[in-house]
């Protein structure tokens, strides 16, 4: 009998996670991976919050238990890096974060003596590189994914770099964060404890604003400055990692910097390849196949498989080869210009439309969930009522889609206000 509330209380748990546009498929692995982090009453405790920030007040409330039990809880809970806390106006807000990027890294962001990494190294594993539904689920539903590359600034020719905005540059992220956190990467740390880690750094995860803070406030992230964060990224360029973070244009929350052989955005953008998991950049390399070498630097250096060796069609060379970009596949990060030295024979390029990113957390939120079918669960959370203001920031991120989502949006939620709103504003 304890065997089946156990798993009921996970089993809720599971269903509230779902609740996210990026969701995590029920599975025996997923369950055991929760009771790794959640003790059961603290699973089915969180299984009954909100999707939106809330407040002790109204944890209190859906948990029916005083104000200062339920104050400890939250507090305990993003101890743990289990809920994100955060300041609002004087008050603090939490959430919970989803599984990816959210806790599932924070587990594995620093050592611990509190859970079972090695274990949960291998349920990871397990969960994320074999049986490979949340992954699929993460990366390849609808058009809009939770990440995109950020191009290498340093290779840049001085006239790209004027087509280069600011929220386009990882710099430009560390220099206007508010709050800038490093801490273990969670992908080679995990491979470590499979031994199937490289040597790329480890210390090297960067964290901003209020994910940063409140993973600094617990341990979980250590507190860095501009120039230090700086040096963290010059050297993930030293060991050609691609950075990967959060696909917003404001308020960006995290920058990985990325391995091909560990990270998984990297894994799953070249397992899924054509599903375009990974949002690129505005660019693709171009390869002056005058001067190529066919050295093959570049072929080892990409990440994601994008680059290949080729015939050159030289009748005067028959054996003679030369560098080849698929363009479906390239992130556009510019790690292969950096291996390209001796000949100069990559350049970057403009893509024939531009990459559109959000505009910040809930712009994307919406968006990813029209196209995944669960905006309802934005709009309308049965654990509690939404406040008007949090309405009204959903509903003005729904007016800012195109046209067709929109639509789509409406259809969703069959709200005649919503219908009427888009038919306003079309």
């Amino acid at each position: 009998m304890a065997h089946i509330v156990t798993q009921s209380a996970y089993d809720r748990l599971t269903d509230r996670l779902n609740r996210f546009p990026q969701g995590a498929p029920p599975s025996e692995l997923l369950t055991r991976i929760l009771a790794v982090l959640f003790n059961q009453r603290d699973a089915e405790l969180v299984s009954l919050l909100p999707v939106k920030p809330f407040t002790v007040a109204t944890a209190a409330r859906v948990w029916h238990l005083p104000e200062n039990e339920t104050r400890r809880i939250l507090d305990r809970l993003a101890d743990k890096a289990l809920l994100v806390d955060m300041e609002v106006n004087g008050a603090m807000n939490y959430v919970l974060p989803p599984p990816m990027a959210g806790f599932f890294e924070f587990a594995m962001m620093r050592v611990r003596e509190d859970i079972d990494q090695p274990l949960l190294a291998e349920l990871f594993y397990e969960y994320l590189n074999v049986e490979e539904d949340f992954v699929r689920t993460l990366f390849t539903e609808g058009e809009t994914q939770l990440g995109r590359a950020f191009v290498d600034e340093t290779v840049l020719s001085e006239a790209n770099a004027l087509f280069v905005l600011d929220w386009e540059r990882a710099s430009e992220v560390i220099r206007t964060a508010s709050h800038r956190g490093v801490s273990t990467c969670y992908c080679r740390h995990k491979m470590l404890h499979l031994e199937r880690g490289c040597d790329a750094p480890l210390d090297i995860c960067m964290t901003f604003n209020t994910a940063a803070a409140s993973l600094i406030r617990h341990g979980h992230a250590r507190a860095v400055t501009v120039s230090e964060c700086m040096e963290r990224l010059a050297m993930a360029r030293e060991h050609h990692l691609v950075q990967f973070g959060e696909n917003v244009r404001q308020g960006v929350n995290f920058i990985c910097n990325c391995c091909g052989c560990c990270c998984e955005a990297m894994l799953a953008a070249r397992r899924f390849a054509i599903m375009h998991p990974v949002h690129t950049t505005g660019f693709l390399p171009r390869v002056n196949t005058d001067s190529c070498n066919g050295c093959g630097k570049c072929v080892e250096r990409c990440p994601v498989a994008a680059m290949s060796l080729v015939s050159a069609n030289d009748p005067h060379h028959p054996k003679r080869k030369v560098a080849q970009v698929d363009a479906g596949h390239c992130l556009g990060c510019g790690v292969c210009l950096s291996a390209c030295t001796k000949t100069a024979s990559l350049t970057l390029q403009r893509r024939p439309r531009r990459v559109l990113t959000p505009l910040n957390t809930i712009h994307r939120s919406v968006i990813m969930a029209v196209e995944r079918g669960k905006l309802q669960h934005l709009l309308f959370d049965n654990r509690v009522l939404w406040h008007h203001r949090a309405l009204a920031v959903v509903v003005g991120a729904i007016l800012r889609l195109p046209p067709v989502k929109r639509a789509l949006a409406t259809d969703q939620v069959k709200s005649r206000y919503l219908e009427a709103l888009a038919l306003h504003y079309s």
